[in-house]
């Protein structure tokens, strides 16, 4: 449900390849961005944490995006105290677009901001974050959709979009302007749903479950990510619900289109705004609950790294990192 606010141990765990190594860092929603050689990991934390790798094995924490709350922030959610949810990194015309989530937890009263910078190497002389504030916000009883977990992608043409969205209506599209620093659309209309758990659109969400909050209805579905690969976009997502240790059930789901606003369907052809979603990966004796991913290619190979919950640790969350390849009809495989 929604993103943790409680967090444990993380460990980086690389799966067959030369980066088999662990060591404990405490992440959580994470994003890689690589520079030059370097590693750049975000994730939620108080100011968004940061942390930089030469080699994807040994990591180094680096102060905060943030030193002090955005006002903006604070004065859009006033529960809010600085801890973020679910960034994401892109680069984009020159500069580097990190988009995040502000919320009230359990509510839909949420903010997707944007900070951008034209490095990531603090030692830079022009590093600077530079924080643009709000870009859509989503208010109970008014919007039937939760502004966290964005993802920038851009469509077949080069435009950006952002898609974000957990419980309530399910996963959002959203066109941004060309210079992506705000959103294109008014927001007079509904916007696009790409992904719900519903499989009828018309239907009330079902009651919360296994003790979430009312508002968020049971439409469990979250942390979307579009990666595109051979002329396919590829929307990933997690469904059920993380944040609950040994007792976590996420999971990761994954349809395609050939074009970046949809239908994105799976390998039954199933629409993923009803319902649909071919299954990636799933929890099993050990790790309860796998999901909130990113996908990310190094060197020519791509990667797929996320957070399960270790069942031989007291069921403490664990950032994953594991090669991601393709069959033959074009579907994401996790090794």
């Amino acid at each position: 449900m929604m993103r943790a606010l409680v967090f444990g141990l993380l460990a980086v765990i690389v799966g067959t390849t030369s980066f088999a190594q662990e060591q404990d860092i405490v992440v959580h929603d994470p994003v890689l961005q690589e520079v030059d050689g370097k590693y750049y990991l975000f994730s939620t934390g108080n100011g968004i944490s940061v942390w930089r790798s030469d080699d994807l094995k040994n990591w180094q924490a680096e102060p905060a995006v943030f030193s002090e709350p955005p006002l903006w922030a604070k004065e859009q959610i006033p529960s809010f105290k600085g801890h973020i949810w679910a960034p994401d990194i892109s680069y984009y015309q020159g500069r580097y677009y990190l988009f995040y989530s502000v919320s009230a937890f359990g509510k839909n009263t949420s903010c997707i901001g944007l900070a951008t910078n034209i490095t990531l190497d603090r030692d830079d002389p022009n590093f600077h974050w530079e924080d643009h504030g709000l870009i859509i916000q989503s208010f109970p009883g008014v919007t039937n959709w939760n502004a966290i977990d964005p993802n920038m992608v851009l469509d077949e043409g080069g435009n950006p979009y952002l898609v974000f969205g957990s419980f309530w209506g399910g996963l959002q599209l959203v066109k941004l302007r060309q210079d992506a620093l705000a959103v294109a659309d008014t927001l007079k209309h509904p916007l696009k749903t790409i992904a719900s758990r519903k499989k009828d659109p018309a239907l009330p969400n079902p009651l919360a479950i296994e003790n979430n909050p009312v508002d968020a209805g049971g439409n469990a579905i979250e942390a979307p990510f579009i990666y595109r690969h051979e002329g396919y976009f590829y929307l990933f997502a997690s469904i059920d619900y993380c944040c609950k240790g040994k007792e976590s059930t996420y999971k990761m789901i994954v349809g395609r289109s050939k074009v970046a606003e949809g239908p994105y369907v799976d390998e039954r052809g199933v629409d993923m705004a009803r319902g649909g979603g071919k299954l990636l990966l799933q929890g099993d004796e050990r790790w309860h609950g796998v999901g909130h991913n990113a996908v990310v290619n190094i060197k020519g190979v791509d990667y797929i790294l996320f957070h399960a919950y270790d069942g031989n640790d007291n069921g403490k969350p664990k950032l994953r990192l594991s090669e991601l390849s393709w069959n033959k009809s074009g579907w994401p495989e996790i090794n």
